[in-house]
């Protein structure tokens, strides 16, 4: 039979663990490398699977962290509550109320700010090490954080910036000191550290800002001499221009590079690529990255409709890239 004092700290030391894990878990979800994440579950890590699908449902794991951090509270609380009365007597109700600012300090320094800073520091060993005990109390708090996640998405509808948005904004300002201070150390240079910057602010703005209006593009048509196409390229001093066709319309569909063209003496048809067609939504960084994949000089932003609304060249978007390191 487990006495009284036993019980007590049981039930404390579990609560102060849970307290400090939860905690911990929370600070390492937003700085574990998700590059290395993804890699071990590639190798078929189980634990790094579970971690990478919470990296994409983060409302699920705040919500799974909240619940465990509340139960902990409630059993150090308890804990508390129990061992004060077990030295003091039943009517000692002033002591249950001074005991817990007594423990306060205590309880922050090792169930909050110690964990916080280990998490801090080796954010992916320790979240993978805690992974299969989080799995376990993702499943075991799996009703109560579907309603808090229900919660959380029926007030993003009417809060002006939903919690995943503010925490991120908040990594976002902790990744820009990260920054300052590797370039403080001379690790990165300024033009490095503006770069990041740079990538930072532009890679969730949607492309269709920074695409060219169509009238703006030199364009040629299909029936023109191969000295008259590069007449025109050399006026406008452009390494690619867009090909009109009788059949397409006024929508640009193709285009024809100036090199392929003066490395050859055949027939234009014979030159032309068809041009890349981007959504006027997809992110900045998501075009840049189609354009170089495929390697392409010229493409084109469509609506919802698939009607042409600007035109993208690879200068086009490398350029606010480089424009605060030069």
């Amino acid at each position: 039979m487990i006495s009284t004092g036993a019980a007590v700290v049981i039930l404390g030391g579990v609560g102060l663990f849970l307290s400090a894990f939860f905690s911990g878990s929370e600070t390492g979800f937003y700085r574990v490398a998700r590059v290395r994440l993804m890699l071990d579950a590639i190798g078929g890590d189980r634990i790094a699977r579970i971690l990478l699908w919470l990296t994409h449902r983060p409302s699920l794991f705040v919500a799974t962290a909240l619940v465990g951090n509340n139960l902990a509270n409630y059993m150090t609380s308890l804990a508390i509550v129990v061992g004060t009365q077990a030295l003091m007597g039943q009517a000692s109700h002033t002591a249950e109320l001074i005991a817990p600012l007594l423990l306060a300090p205590v309880l922050f320094v090792y169930g909050e700010l110690l964990p916080k800073n280990l998490f801090l520091k080796a954010p992916n060993r320790l979240l993978r090490g805690g992974g299969p005990l989080f799995s376990v109390f993702l499943v075991l708090f799996f009703p109560v954080s579907i309603l808090l996640w229900g919660v959380n998405r029926l007030l993003a509808r009417v809060a002006v910036q939903t919690p995943e948005q503010v925490r991120f904004t908040l990594a976002g300002r902790e990744l820009q000191r990260v920054l300052e201070e590797g370039h403080e150390a001379g690790i990165l240079h300024g033009a490095q550290r503006n770069l990041a910057r740079a990538i930072f602010s532009l890679t969730k703005r949607p492309v269709g800002e920074f695409a060219l209006p169509v009238d703006d593009v030199p364009r040629v048509r299909a029936d023109m001499s191969q000295e008259e196409i590069l007449r025109i390229a050399r006026r406008f001093r452009v390494p690619a221009v867009a090909v009109e066709s009788a059949d397409a319309g006024d929508d640009l569909t193709d285009y024809v590079r100036v090199i392929d063209l003066g490395l050859t003496s055949g027939d234009l048809a014979d030159t032309l690529r068809p041009l890349l067609s981007i959504a006027q939504t997809e992110t900045y960084l998501g075009a840049l990255i189609r354009m170089q994949s495929a390697d392409e000089s010229l493409a084109r932003v469509v609506d919802a409709e698939g009607r042409t609304v600007g035109m993208l060249t690879p200068d086009r978007l490398r350029d606010p890239l480089f424009r605060g390191t030069r």
